[in-house]
């Protein structure tokens, strides 16, 4: 009888680890899934509309939007109001889903090759991966931060591409933006809203 347990028991933890086995992909798996996904979208008839669309809900799912927004802010965010936060994020996350996925549009079928991963701690680790050079572009490195803090729910926070980090690029043209406009967080607020509605 006890053995009869011992297997039942077994059979639940392995259909269990079955059915959730994305929940406990390694980084390059979840890169490797992820790069899939997006080329699979690309690479459909449907329209650049369409494609936008699956594209956010890809964003939406893997990367982490509010961690790369309140990054950008860099010394500014300390200043801000709860409020301000909150509108912050909102327009972050609007800007950063519409910046992402028109971008993207553009490519048809890009090939991802996803090399290695390299863990620099228990919050970070780097998936090293390779756009395949085509007729209109030379091979491109990218480099993916994943944040690990939860093994559950990994997710994207930084592109560096051919060693440029995407999101220090990002922080350093809103820190522009905003000493510009002589510290006011207004002005970054504007031009967001601007860059959302056209």
């Amino acid at each position: 009888m006890q053995s009869k347990k011992i297997n039942k028991l077994f059979f639940l933890i392995l259909t269990i680890l079955l059915i959730n086995t994305e929940l406990f992909a390694s980084p390059k798996e979840f890169i490797s899934k992820l790069t899939a996904d997006a080329s699979k979208v690309l690479a459909s008839n449907e329209t650049k509309d369409e494609k936008m669309l699956k594209l956010i809900n890809l964003a939406k799912d893997n990367v982490d939007i509010n961690g790369i927004g309140m990054y950008t802010l860099g010394k500014y965010r300390k200043s801000l109001s709860e409020n301000q936060i909150k509108e912050y994020k909102t327009l972050f996350r609007k800007y950063f889903l519409k910046s992402f996925s028109s971008r993207l549009s553009e490519y048809t079928d890009p090939k991802i090759n996803v090399l290695s991963e390299e863990i620099i701690n228990k919050k970070y680790t780097i998936v090293s991966s390779v756009l395949e050079a085509s007729d209109k572009r030379p091979e491109i490195k990218i480099d993916w931060r994943v944040y690990t803090i939860n093994p559950e729910k990994l997710l994207v926070r930084d592109l560096i591409i051919e060693g440029l980090s995407l999101a220090r690029t990002q922080r350093e043209e809103f820190n522009s933006v905003i000493q510009n406009g002589d510290g006011n967080i207004e002005v970054l607020f504007s031009n967001l809203r601007e860059f959302i509605t056209n």
